[in-house]
């Protein structure tokens, strides 16, 4: 996936999205902090679907964007810490 990022001055950060199938999607994260997620359709410069998102309505995505949910990669950099330290793992 290509990532771009740009900052639009007064408005925020955009992400724009390149998928390896050729679909664009982009990620306005705006000064004020609130995220909307665009989505385009063949050339357009314009999205077709925006979706303004609340901060906890973000997070809530990002969670179930994660290839592991957070409570899984926790574990495994605990465990990992075990090993380096020498540490038993917790039952």
């Amino acid at each position: 996936m290509d990532i771009d990022r740009t900052t639009i001055p007064g408005a925020g950060v955009l992400h724009s999205f390149h998928t390896r199938h050729g679909h664009r999607f982009a990620l306005l994260t705006e000064s004020t902090g609130a995220r909307r997620i665009l989505a385009y359709l063949g050339d357009s410069d314009e999205p077709a679907i925006d979706i303004e998102l609340e901060p906890d309505e973000a997070d809530q995505v990002a969670e179930l964007l994660h290839s592991r949910p957070f409570g899984d990669r926790l574990a495994r950099v605990e465990q990992r810490l075990d090993l380096l330290t020498g540490r038993k793992a917790n039952p």
